[in-house]
């Protein structure tokens, strides 16, 4: 059995690597010996099982087979099913790794096969060298700037502005400033948030009006000082400072994700800032285990579909409250055990179970009802105040609970791709879905905020720009 290893650093941050690598179609993209190629019965690319048919540009014709795939260790492995080739038994892994001084990847190639006794040499020198280091080579020009894509462009700068702290008639879209900054944006799609009114009334004084708000949004890199993105790219963020409802942006490369092919502008807007909120709550703030009951408040809300959503997905039982019939259905429907309606803030009397964890984005309205909805050991989670800022807590120690105050922003400080991997993935994998269901031109903001305190809005709301 022969045994080849080659290995290569790559001028090119390990996330834009893989975003190609673990794409199992991609290679006729951008490896000079490779010719057409198809996935079989049109599956997906990425799927752990399927088969790439494909021709070399010397005749020969290979059919490989994903056999692992993880976007957390960066590794695939694969094999050969059939081939023209005398190769038997070939199985292959490509794995990825870090290197933070430049933001460089080491990228690690390794197989093992059989071929005719005699002919070793010549395989070796084959896969080693026309297979792997050729590969290395391509993918990094095709990183710098090789691969087919159309160069952005951008357009005059406009943008949402807080003339001042007050309802939603403050908010106006003006003429800004083309912005400056490491990585320059086009955006295409913004989310519309809670937080976002919180701003725009001075509840969280994050800017001086009068200034651009919004913390989330989509689009097309137009310009880059950065080598972790490059004109063409599609990216999102979920981060301060405000300024998102705007035409531009320019932003630090930390503060952003490349987008994978399967998910689209509107998706990546409406699931940034709620799809991590969900990601933390759920797996960092509490970690929710099988058979423990969750209160959800807002539950057909952004944040409150998803949180039900996953939550379902992860065994919990799940009780909502929302205000309304229709948002009632729309709940059941997307993961809720039980629902209670109400618009007075009124639910502990209700509720079939006390709740191990709430997680409460309402705030002073319904504290005293919180803490007789919470059990005994129960964990009260704090992330929102729609009805107010909470003035006092009750007295948890009667019920030996406990209470946070999370912010997201302090878990994507350190764990930003990895918490916008997941959400991708729980998308990919239809543990959550992006329920869009209001669209606003980006000067109409002060209508999308005008429907988001009446609570007449349900699921992601959006700016399109």
């Amino acid at each position: 059995m022969i045994r080849v290893r080659r290995s290569a650093v790559i001028d090119a941050p390990v996330e834009r690597v893989w975003a190609v690598l673990r794409d199992f179609n991609s290679h006729s993209a951008w490896h000079p010996a490779v010719g057409d190629s198809r996935i079989e019965r049109d599956e997906p690319s990425d799927q752990v099982g399927c088969v790439r048919n494909f021709f070399l540009k010397d005749g020969n014709h290979i059919r490989e087979q994903l056999l692992a795939l993880s976007d957390r260790d960066y590794v695939s492995t694969y094999c050969i099913l059939d081939a023209t080739l005398p190769m038997k038994n070939y199985v292959a892994t490509v794995q990825l790794k870090r290197i933070t001084d430049g933001e460089r990847t080491f990228w690690h190639w390794e197989s093992t096969f059989d071929v005719p006794k005699g002919r070793e040499r010549e395989f070796e020198q084959l896969v080693g060298g026309g297979v792997y280091e050729t590969g290395f080579a391509a993918l990094a020009r095709y990183l710098n700037g090789g691969g087919p894509r159309v160069r952005p462009q951008a357009v005059e700068s406009q943008g949402v502005v807080a003339t001042g702290f007050g309802g939603p008639e403050v908010l106006q879209l003006r003429k800004l400033e083309k912005p400056r900054g490491e990585v320059l944006i086009r955006q295409t799609a913004i989310g519309v948030n809670y937080i976002d009114v919180y701003i725009r009334k001075g509840l969280y004084r994050m800017i001086e009006p009068p200034a651009p708000i919004g913390m989330e949004a989509a689009g097309v890199v137009v310009a880059s000082e950065s080598s972790r993105f490059r004109p063409g790219d599609r990216v999102a963020y979920a981060c301060t400072p405000p300024g998102a409802y705007a035409t531009m942006r320019a932003l630090p490369a930390r503060d952003l994700v490349l987008l994978p092919d399967y998910i689209n502008d509107e998706t990546a807007a409406a699931v940034m800032l709620k799809g991590m909120t969900a990601e933390y709550l759920l797996h960092r703030t509490h970690r929710v285990r099988p058979g423990d009951v969750l209160l959800v408040h807002a539950a057909a809300g952004g944040v409150g579909l998803l949180l039900c959503q996953w939550a379902k997905a992860l065994g919990a039982r799940v009780i909502g409250t929302v205000s309304s019939e229709e948002k009632a259905a729309l709940a059941r429907a997307n993961g809720c055990d039980q629902v209670i309606v109400t618009r007075d803030y009124r639910f502990a009397g209700e509720m079939k179970h006390k709740a191990d964890v709430i997680y409460d984005g309402l705030g002073q309205a319904a504290a005293r009802e919180n803490f007789e909805a919470l059990a005994l050991r129960g964990h009260w989670v704090s992330y929102g105040q729609a009805s107010g800022p909470h003035e006092s807590f009750p007295d948890l120690t009667t019920k030996s609970g406990t209470l946070s105050r999370p912010v997201l922003f302090h878990y994507t400080a350190d764990h930003l791709q990895e918490m916008a991997g997941n959400v991708f993935r729980a998308l990919k994998d239809g543990v959550i879905r992006a329920e869009v269901r209001q669209r606003y031109p980006l000067g109409a903001a002060a209508d999308a905020h005008r429907d988001l305190e009446a609570r007449r809005t349900t699921g992601q709301l959006l700016l399109l720009a």
